[in-house]
């Protein structure tokens, strides 16, 4: 439809006899008033406090305006709004509400000490871009960048986030590990064509507890999808065990993990594995009668056919002992579907079908979880030359995702949208009209009459104040 400005006034078609007319003179309006449950939620928990005492700021205190707890509020909760890129911050920064989510005592940016400055009391994409450009080796000395990442706190972060979310240590938990391909559309360092997803991409490492991230280690594409996991592991489990010592663990992941060396560290440490098999025409053979019933059956019926068997199994090189492998001989119309999991746990604790059906099966909501950061949270911009600036942006997306899903957890407990996407919570949650003014006593936000999930916005917020969040750890 076409539209007239004149002046500072656009003129619409018609509504009836009246007249349509739009004008921006309607104020300090922002678009994202629901960003003060994010702020409720980080008050009553510290995490992104906690986030920003992983980096070392090496910049001059008294030339300092915005600090690293600051950006990294300012980052997170922005990729947590819907805002993917840097260039968004240039705009963002004029948004009141946003300064004082962030934790600005000016929100107006009346004070900023150069004029240009002034009315943007937020960062822009040049001073934020700090965050993930400074090098592993910058010091005082170093001329422009000078937050330093420490990459193993952050690392340890996600866990030590986790443990603090969680109310109480539980029986058991179980450890989703899996791999995913990030495209890659530039010559970024690391880069690798994978002849399976077809394209150059890195090969990021995910570590799920349920919905809890606890692992997004980027890595290149031209290796096995479970390098790097067993180092990995180690460390996750060393971190809950020294919180949690009577909490029994089991790694969970395909068939892309089934590896010696990872199985033998969990029988060595106490660590209980399900994990998918490769099927081969020896473990096909053993299965025969099973497949051949299943097929009998299945021709009989014309239903899908399934029948459940377990062995003892060991392959004649790569394995350093027998395992327990439980056999699912499936007869479709597209004919045999064999599938076979090798796992630590014992037939006394769990028979092969409820192994199978249950406990491996249930490994699939992860890859939901996956598909959640990358299409919500831009866990896929990894647009940056190095790949320690594109890992730190993979756990900037991790970390909003870590704070939707407390939001997810905690705030929309027993409501509609308990299991809502972090897009829609976004959209209906975030997403809220709002005037906002700032006096020498008050921010006042006048959120908009007609926003339609007015009483889910204050059950959100009733579930957040009653909530007593375990206080955050001394970092480790």
């Amino acid at each position: 439809m076409t539209t007239e400005c004149s002046g500072t006034a656009f003129e619409f078609h018609p509504l009836g006899g009246r007249q349509v007319t739009a004008a921006f003179n309607g104020g300090t309006i922002t678009s994202d008033g629901g960003v003060l449950l994010l702020r409720e939620l980080e008050a009553r928990t510290g995490l992104l406090a906690s986030l920003a005492e992983c980096f070392d700021d090496h910049r001059d205190p008294e030339l300092v305006e915005h600090t690293v707890e600051e950006l990294v509020k300012q980052r997170v909760f922005a990729l947590a709004l819907g805002y993917e890129d840097l260039n968004d911050h240039d705009t963002l920064r004029t948004d009141p509400l946003l300064a004082a989510a962030v934790g600005k005592r000016d929100p107006l940016g009346q004070e900023r000490v150069d004029p240009c400055d002034r009315g943007k009391a937020l960062a822009g994409k040049s001073t934020l871009n700090r965050l993930e450009l400074t090098p592993a080796g910058a010091r005082r000395e170093s001329r422009y960048k000078k937050i330093v990442a420490r990459h193993r706190d952050l690392e340890s972060w996600f866990v030590q986030a986790f443990l603090q979310l969680v109310p109480q240590a539980p029986d058991q938990i179980v450890l989703d590990l899996d791999a995913t391909d990030d495209p890659l559309h530039g010559h970024q360092l690391g880069r690798f064509f994978h002849g399976y997803y077809k394209h150059y991409c890195y090969l990021p490492l995910y570590i799920f507890c349920g919905e809890h991230l606890l692992c997004a280690k980027l890595r290149p594409a031209d290796i096995d999808a479970a390098a790097g996991s067993v180092k990995m592991i180690e460390k996750i489990v060393t971190q809950i065990r020294q919180q949690w010592p009577q909490v029994r663990i089991l790694l969970r992941a395909d068939s892309g993990f089934c590896r010696e060396n990872l199985m033998s560290w969990c029988e060595k440490n106490g660590v209980d594995y399900l994990f998918g098999l490769a099927k081969n025409a020896r473990l096909q053979r053993i299965i025969g009668r099973q497949l051949h019933e299943a097929q009998l059956e299945f021709e009989a019926t014309r239903q899908p056919c399934r029948q459940f068997t377990e062995f003892s199994y060991q392959t004649r090189k790569s394995w350093s002992r027998a395992r327990r492998v439980v056999a699912k001989a499936e007869h479709l119309a597209k004919g045999a579907n064999p599938r076979f999991v090798v796992t630590s746990l014992t037939a006394e604790e769990c028979d092969a079908r409820t192994l199978y059906e249950d406990r491996y099966c249930a490994r699939g909501e992860m890859e939901n979880r996956i598909k959640e950061q990358q299409l919500c949270l831009f866990a896929d911009r990894t647009s940056c030359h190095s790949m320690r600036a594109n890992q730190l942006r993979l756990w900037l997306s991790s970390v909003a995702y870590v704070l939707l899903q407390a939001l997810r957890e905690r705030g929309l407990a027993k409501t509609e949208m308990a299991r809502a996407r972090c897009d829609t919570i976004r959209l209906k949650l975030l997403k809220i009209g709002a005037v906002v003014r700032v006096t020498v006593r008050r921010v006042w936000v006048s959120l908009s009459g007609s926003y339609p999930y007015q009483q889910l916005f204050r059950q959100v917020l009733d579930n957040l104040r009653q909530w007593k969040a375990r206080p955050r750890a001394a970092p480790t």
